[in-house]
C-alpha cells in the first residue's frame, strides 16, 4: 500500500515492466483513433481519390520518425524516460484542439446500424483478406519500426542513438511515401501496385538476409520501408470502395489486424535470433511472407474484378 501511496501519476507513472503494460494498452487505445480518422476521411471523397485521400490521412504514423529520432535523445539528455511521455502530451493536447474545433462529418456519412449489422462484415471472405495484406503491409513497417534500432545495434555495433538515427531514415520512407503509395493505386489500380510492391518487399528482405555492410542494409531496408508504407496507402485504395456502407468498422478491424502485425513481428524476429543466432532466417521468413501475400492477391483479383473492382483495382467507371 505504501507504494500506491507514494505513486506518481499521469505521465511519471510507470517504473515497472507491469506497469508499462498499463501504459502501453492506454497507447493501444489511443491507436484507435485510426479507425475513426480513416472512415472520416474516406467520406469526403469520391471513389477515385480514395487512395491518395486514405494515405494522406494514414500518413499519421509519420509521427513514428518523431519517436525513433528523439524519444532516445530525450531521455538520455534527462536520464529519464518519464520526460519523454510528459512531452508528448503538448502534441496530443494541441491535435486534440485542432480537432474539436475543425472536424466534421461527412454528409454522405450512412445512418447508424445495429451492432450485429457491422459484425456481419467478419462472414465475408474479402474483410479477412484486407487483414492479412494490411498486417504484413503496416504491421511489417511497425514491427520493423520497432524492431531496426535493435537491429543496427546488435549487427553493427551502434549505439542507441545512432541505431534509433539510422531507424529513422527508414521509417521515414514508409511514413511519407503512404500517400504516394495511394496516389498511385488509384492512378494505375490497387491490385497492381501491392503485387509490385509485395514483390519488392520480398526481395529486399532476401537480399537484407546476407546481411550485407551498414550502408547497402540501410538502402534495402529504405526501399522496404518504401515499399511497406505504399503498401498500406494501396490496401485502403481498396478497402473503401468494397466496404462504402461499412467503412468504419471495416477499418477498424484491418487496422486491428495490422496493429496485431506489428506486435507479432519483432517478437517472431528475436526469437528466431535467439534461437539461431542470426538476423538471416528472420528475414528469409519476411521475404517468403511477401511471396504469399502475392500469389494470394493475384488469385483473388480474377473474383474481384467480377464483381465489385475494375481493371488492376482501379475505381469502376459507374463509381467515378
Amino acid at each position: 500500500m505504501e507504494r500506491w501511496k507514494k505513486r506518481n501519476w499521469g505521465w511519471k507513472f510507470a517504473d515497472h515492466l507491469s506497469e508499462l503494460y498499463v501504459v502501453a494498452l492506454l497507447l493501444g487505445v489511443a491507436g484507435a483513433s485510426f479507425a475513426a480518422a480513416l472512415p472520416l476521411a474516406s467520406r469526403w471523397y469520391p471513389p477515385q481519390y480514395q487512395g491518395l485521400a486514405m494515405g494522406i490521412a494514414g500518413a499519421g504514423n509519420s509521427g513514428t520518425v518523431l519517436t525513433t529520432l528523439f524519444a532516445n535523445r530525450i531521455a538520455q539528455h534527462y536520464g529519464d524516460w518519464h520526460i519523454v511521455f510528459g512531452l508528448a502530451l503538448i502534441p496530443v493536447l494541441v491535435t486534440f484542439i485542432l480537432f474539436s474545433i475543425l472536424a466534421k462529418d461527412s454528409l454522405n456519412q450512412p445512418a447508424p446500424q445495429k451492432f450485429i449489422h457491422y459484425m456481419n462484415v467478419l462472414k465475408q471472405r474479402d474483410a479477412w483478406l484486407f487483414c492479412i495484406f494490411y498486417s504484413v503491409t503496416f504491421g511489417g513497417f511497425v514491427g520493423m519500426s520497432s524492431y531496426l534500432t535493435i537491429f543496427f545495434n546488435a549487427q553493427y555495433g551502434l549505439d542507441p542513438v545512432r541505431a534509433a538515427d539510422f531507424t529513422t531514415i527508414c521509417v521515414i520512407a514508409g511514413s511519407f511515401f503512404r500517400p504516394v503509395g495511394g496516389w498511385l493505386a488509384d492512378k494505375f489500380g490497387g491490385i497492381r501496385m501491392l503485387i509490385m510492391l509485395y514483390s519488392v518487399v520480398a526481395i529486399m528482405m532476401a537480399l537484407l538476409s546476407s546481411l550485407p555492410s551498414l550502408t547497402i542494409a540501410t538502402s534495402l531496408l529504405f526501399v522496404a520501408m518504401m515499399s511497406l508504407g505504399m503498401g498500406n496507402g494501396s490496401v485502403f485504395q481498396l478497402v473503401p470502395q468494397r466496404f462504402q456502407k461499412e467503412i468504419g468498422v471495416v477499418t477498424g478491424i484491418v487496422g486491428a489486424a495490422g496493429g496485431l502485425g506489428g506486435y507479432f513481428l519483432p517478437k517472431i524476429l528475436g526469437n528466431i535470433k535467439l534461437a539461431t543466432g542470426s538476423f538471416t532466417f528472420g528475414f528469409l521468413i519476411l521475404s517468403g511472407i511477401a511471396i504469399l501475400c502475392m500469389l494470394l492477391i493475384t488469385i483473388v483479383q480474377r473474383q474481384w474484378r467480377r464483381t465489385w473492382i475494375g481493371a488492376s483495382g482501379k475505381a469502376r467507371a459507374e463509381h467515378v
